[in-house]
């Protein structure tokens, strides 16, 4: 049976299958991985969040809208950082949420390295790792 005949899911449900799927990593991993170069951070956050709570040094900045055209390696509009099918991404929302559903779909483009970080920007700031100060 198809997803559509079994009638409307439900938002925690939608998000419990994304994460089902993927190998979500913490904090910790994902600073070790994007230092050493295995992994491109992309923070999706909207940019009153940046202004905000500031931004991880070395995160290429996307906004969700654009994350699919900006990430696809083939696309005409991706970003230099868009190298291969292969990349490790890290996708970082605010809290975790978003940032889930957001891998699943660059999965679905191919790029099935694809991921998030477990908590988000905020676990990121919480474990004391490196932030930049955020706008006056």
């Amino acid at each position: 049976m198809s997803d559509r005949t079994q009638g409307p899911v439900g938002i925690d449900a939608l998000l419990e299958k994304a994460r089902a799927g993927l190998d979500r990593v913490e904090a910790e991993e994902a600073h070790d991985a994007a230092r050493t170069g295995e992994a491109l951070l992309v923070d999706i956050r909207y940019a009153a969040l940046r202004d905000r709570d500031g931004l991880i040094p070395g995160a290429l900045v996307v906004e969700r809208n654009e994350l699919e055209w900006r990430l696809d390696p083939q696309g005409s509009h991706r970003v230099p950082e868009a190298t291969s099918h292969d990349l490790r991404v890290v996708v970082i929302c605010n809290e975790g949420y978003a940032s889930s559903l957001a891998a699943v779909s660059l999965r679905q483009l191919g790029l099935g390295r694809a991921t998030d970080l477990v908590g988000g920007f905020q676990a990121w700031k919480a474990a004391g790792l490196p932030v930049t100060a955020p706008s006056p």
